[in-house]
């Protein structure tokens, strides 16, 4: 794994090449685009094709739907401990939602009007939950969680089954624990399409959230306008920011739990101590090996990790400002000491005992994180993005007097006599209506 220091000659031009943006490859968008194409004029048909093609298993239609037994069984036939676990993270997932809950509220402005806003679940979404191979239980509770958190009545998942037709037994468990009203076992931009467009056997919902690979990335971009979406997502990342107090192979372990997720994840510590950073390197080279996804974290650690000596803690706060990373730790002996000087990240995690993991799997705080540099300018998926926002005007004929006579001489100064003649016919006496050019 890369080390840099600042005395690099190029230490400067790497710390900007550190910037990522999320741009799906030309080759992925365009068969994404084929696949939402087909999905939306072929309904169950594309979607049973295009899942056997890429890799899925052969599904009939009646095979598509997750039956409620099949659920009920999937939560009886876990063990003990699991369910616990389950249970658990379930409670703090559902407790931090609850408490960002966005309720109605109202006020009265300077001319008597009551203003406010109210909010409204949707009426319909579906969660996107990544299976197959590694089937995100965690994901399941965080998506779902949240969207019964906000209300929401049906709520619609989607999670790609293994090559024999399966889906975990833990992952439907999470799923229904969660508040999923549907399982679908179907999976990739298939799938997104035929949550965007509804077939014969997955209702079109009005927004699509969760995680995804490169092609569910695409397909949800694609598909936004047509839907709500939460975020386009990209590869995982983590940056620790470390003042070389904490134990070397924390923070090792740390750097492998979003290097273990894909060859193309970012894990980048920062640290002003020298030392501390070779005794990281050789936590790494010595703990490696003894991971059974060992291949795909050296693989996404030695393209895109480092391990970078800065100047100073608060030069390490300004690069991680710069980045704006998914998942940001402040490994250090006082967390808050550099937390006011941290901008942009989608989670931060403070202190030396708060490992991302525990931010991914139970805290209660969401995991599905922005990523690519996106988390300048957005957030971490929230209750408020399964509630949708409607204001409340309510004005008496007292109030339309004085707010008409505004709304009036704005609308004739653009010109738009409509507006004003609306406002002015509630007027008492009712003026005669002006000429405009």
């Amino acid at each position: 794994m890369r080390i840099v220091r600042p005395r690099d000659k190029n230490y400067a031009r790497f710390l900007r090449t550190l910037d990522r943006r999320a741009v799906p490859a030309p080759t992925v968008e365009k068969t994404v685009r084929g696949m939402i194409e087909a999905g939306g004029k072929e309904g169950d048909a594309a979607l049973l094709r295009l899942t056997k093609k890429f890799g899925g298993p052969k599904l009939s239609p009646g095979q598509i739907r997750v039956p409620a037994k099949e659920l009920s069984a999937a939560w009886r036939g876990l063990d003990a401990p699991t369910r616990r676990a389950l249970v658990a993270a379930h409670g703090n997932i559902k407790k931090f939602a609850s408490k960002s809950l966005r309720r109605p509220w109202s006020t009265r402005n300077a001319q008597g009007a009551r203003t406010g806003e109210r909010f409204d679940p949707f009426r319909r979404v579906g969660p996107y939950v990544p299976g197959g191979t590694a089937p995100l239980v965690s994901t399941a509770l965080m998506t779902c969680t949240f969207a019964a958190a906000a209300g929401g009545k049906e709520i619609v998942a989607v999670t790609p089954a293994g090559p024999d037709g399966q889906v975990s037994p833990a992952l439907l468990a999470a799923l229904s624990l969660a508040g999923a009203t549907d399982v679908y076992r179907v999976g990739g931009a298939q799938a997104v399409a035929a949550l965007a467009y509804g077939t014969a056997t997955i209702p079109k919902v009005d927004k699509i959230t969760g995680p995804g690979n490169a092609y569910v990335a695409s397909a949800k971009k694609r598909v936004f306008g047509t839907v709500g979406i939460d975020m386009i997502a990209g590869p995982s990342e983590i940056l620790v920011l470390a003042d070389g107090t904490t134990p070397p192979e924390w923070v090792a372990m740390d750097l492998f739990s979003q290097a273990e997720h894909d060859e193309l994840a970012q894990s980048i510590l920062l640290c002003p101590d020298a030392d501390y950073i070779d005794k990281v390197q050789a936590a790494i080279d010595q703990l490696l090996p003894t991971l059974p996804r060992a291949a795909i974290i050296a693989k996404s650690m030695n393209d895109r990790g480092a391990l970078i000596q800065t100047r100073s803690m608060q030069e390490a706060c300004e690069i991680s400002n710069r980045i704006a990373p998914e998942h940001l730790e402040v490994s250090s002996r006082n967390p808050h000491e550099w937390e006011p000087l941290l901008k942009h990240a989608g989670a931060i995690f403070l202190g030396a005992f708060t490992s991302e993991s525990l931010g991914d799997y139970c805290a209660g705080p969401n995991h599905v994180l922005p990523t690519s540099g996106t988390a300048r300018f957005s957030s971490p998926l929230g209750v408020y993005d399964f509630q949708k926002r409607s204001s409340l005007i309510e004005v008496s004929e007292k109030g339309a007097q004085s707010l008409g006579l505004i709304a009036a001489e704005l609308a004739y100064g653009e010109g738009l006599q409509a507006h004003a003649r609306a406002a002015e016919l509630r007027l008492n006496p009712v003026p005669p209506q002006r000429k405009t050019p």
